[in-house]
């Protein structure tokens, strides 16, 4: 994971020195190096990035069912109204969502008059008066003493009522505090509040904070660009970078390939948990489209990138991230190049527009079968990036089999070859025999059958299959320097994969390519396959792979012969001896059991710790892990009980 700033400063820890130059050391070699390096791999990956999310029409309907949550509070009538304003939806009924907010606003909150005032700006005819003390609570907020949020909730809401504002004063309020807060969070608001101040004012160090954020982001595999705070901060971070940089007519510091990084990251949230989730990528997807400086361009086929003789045209979808169409532009196929033959065979040509779609009839020049890189340009706005699109478009057609020629070759070639041809997709009559004295041959050409030119399918295999044990062969069949696809079958030097199984045997022609529309499954001829008696197997066994296996009969090692029984009684008296002693020596010198209390809670718990000691040894004896664990945790329980009882008992004695 590396920074997007790398290579160009530090975020805010950059401070200008006199006359506003950047203050840094000059870059020894081995750095000049590195920048070097970086640069040429940026340069090489910038050309492959292209934006592989956006918000489909499925990711806008989950996007606005979160938007469309009945109002719990005026936070969450904020986020629904202004979210969906940024998609370009207005609420059903935008009367009871204006009396809603004005009969839950709290006045005496800062926060609260915020949202309240920016829902009622997308809100028609929605309108509140406010009173001086309103009014002297939010410009009181608007101090050095308020924190960066307090300031933009207060200049938010100044805004947004459309009360008078001193934007100078603001602006120098915002910018001290700004300095003691250095989260990214903060400064995303910082460019939000400048967007509300007048023009007039000097708004450039607040304009710098953008390439500052910029810097800050989180580079992942050169495909995302993000904050390590998450989805929802990056989203709301694009929404105020592009809405202050639209206030000013100030592009904002933001590189091409980084828009599409974010672009990347934001979008590729499909589900949303919380309402502010929803609403920051709604205000990012309406920011990306609807700017006055980069308009990210979506250019997806009409299904697969695909054409056939059946179906000659490609059709385009030219779309912004929110899948709104974009219809006034141009496309244009800058070159079509063969992928195996790297030859262009077209270029320069437009697409015609035709309704929602851009066609162009690629079948028009006769392409040979097989991928091809389209590159194309989406031209009509300035704004346009991620607008050269590359494109692998698959070229189909169908397969046809000619001049199959089925032969019985005599190996010391005394007597002339047996051809039999054969038309697909018809089975030869009779049947062919190989044996230790005559091979079997097969060979066959194959065609496009549109254009006639000859194909070389990447899968062309001949199948075995033995009609009486189900067993199958495949062998592949190669084309020769004219591109005739031969075969040809020696029993003597085939037996190993054959099992030297004899039997009439099922030959079939297997064809199958990428970019075939008819794949072949052709069952030619039926093969008498004859092996030598002494190369036979005693049991011919099926190769079916789909039939029981014989079962597998372990053999568990025989338990050791036990000692006699002398040996072990004599191990146990050993054991129990001490026990014994101990019963001698009470009652030598006298057990003291005074003490001894019987009152129930003493009686249980010796109980049950005798009972814990005597499942001990029925767990030896019957019993397994999981049972004894059962029976302990009930016994324990109760053990515990009664010893704790027993205990506060014998402290109270004393």
């Amino acid at each position: 994971m590396a920074r997007a700033g790398e290579g160009r400063g530090v975020g805010r820890k950059r401070r200008r020195g006199a006359g506003g130059g950047s203050i840094m050391a000059a870059p020894g070699p081995r750095l000049r190096l590195e920048a070097a390096f970086s640069f040429l791999l940026l340069l090489a990956g910038a050309q492959a990035l292209v934006p592989s999310h956006r918000l489909t029409a499925r990711d806008l309907a989950r996007l606005r069912a979160v938007l469309e949550r009945p109002f719990t509070d005026v936070r969450a009538a904020y986020y629904s109204i202004v979210g969906l304003g940024s998609l370009g939806v207005r609420l059903a009924d935008e009367k009871a969502a204006c009396k809603f907010i004005k009969s839950h606003v709290d006045s005496s909150s800062v926060e609260s008059l915020f949202y309240a005032a920016q829902a009622m700006q997308v809100l028609s005819g929605c309108e509140v008066t406010i009173s001086n003390e309103t009014r002297e609570l939010l410009l009181a907020a608007v101090s050095e003493d308020s924190s960066v949020t307090q300031i933009f909730h207060a200049v938010g809401a100044l805004s947004g009522f459309g009360l008078p504002l001193a934007s100078q004063e603001a602006l120098s309020a915002l910018t001290a505090r700004l300095s003691k807060e250095e989260s990214v969070l903060a400064t995303i608001q910082a460019l939000e509040t400048a967007s509300y101040l007048s023009q007039q004012a000097d708004l450039s160090t607040i304009v710098e904070e953008i390439e500052d954020l910029v810097a800050r982001l989180d580079d992942l595999g050169g495909v995302y660009l993000q904050f390590e705070e998450g989805i929802e901060t990056t989203a709301l971070f694009v929404a105020a970078a592009y809405k202050l940089s639209d206030h000013v007519g100030t592009e904002p510091a933001i590189k091409e390939d980084q828009v599409i990084q974010l672009m990347n990251a934001i979008f590729s949230k499909k589900n949303f948990e919380t309402l502010s989730e929803a609403f920051s990528v709604a205000r990012a997807a309406g920011s990306l489209s609807q700017n006055r400086f980069h308009l990210p361009v979506i250019v997806v086929p009409d299904g697969p990138a695909a054409v056939s003789h059946h179906q000659p045209v490609l059709r385009l979808q030219v779309t912004n991230v929110m899948s709104q169409l974009l219809t006034q532009v141009s496309v244009k196929l800058d070159q079509a190049k063969s992928v195996s033959s790297k030859a262009t065979v077209l270029q320069q040509l437009p697409f015609t527009l035709s309704g929602d779609f851009f066609e162009l009839n690629f079948m028009s020049v006769k392409p040979a079968s097989g991928y091809y890189d389209f590159s194309i340009s989406v031209d009509g706005d300035k704004r346009f990036i991620a607008n050269k699109v590359e494109l692998k478009v698959k070229v189909s057609t169908e397969v046809g089999i000619t001049n199959v020629d089925l032969s019985t070759v005599d190996k010391d070639q005394s007597i002339a070859p047996k051809t039999t041809s054969v038309a697909y997709p018809a089975k030869a009559k009779g049947s062919f025999t190989a044996d230790s004295h005559q091979n079997f041959a097969l060979s066959f050409q194959l065609i496009d059958v549109n254009s006639g030119a000859e194909l070389t399918p990447h899968q062309t295999f001949v199948r075995l299959h033995n009609q009486k044990t189900g067993q199958e062969v495949v062998f592949v069949a190669e084309p020769d320097s004219k591109n005739v696809y031969k075969f040809e079958l020696d029993t003597s030097e085939r037996k190993t994969e054959f099992d030297s199984a004899s039997g009439t045997y099922t030959l079939y022609l297997i064809i199958g390519d990428a970019t075939l529309e008819n794949p072949i499954l052709w069952n030619v001829a039926d093969v008498v396959i004859t092996f030598p008696e002494e190369d036979a197997p005693s049991t011919v066994q099926s190769k079916n792979l789909f039939v029981p296996k014989p079962e597998i009969q372990h053999l568990f090692r025989e338990p050791e012969k036990r000692p006699p029984t002398v040996v072990s009684n004599t191990f146990t008296a050993l054991v129990l001896s001490p026990l014994l002693l101990l019963l001698i020596l009470w009652i030598k010198i006298g057990a003291n059991i005074s003490n001894f209390s019987f009152a129930p809670s003493t009686i249980v718990f010796h109980m049950g710790h005798a009972a814990m000691l005597g499942l001990m040894y029925v767990y030896w004896t019957q019993l397994n892990m999981f049972q004894t664990l059962k029976y302990l945790a009930i016994l324990g329980g109760i053990t515990f009980l009664a010893g704790n009882r027993m205990l506060a008992q014998k402290a109270v004695k004393r």
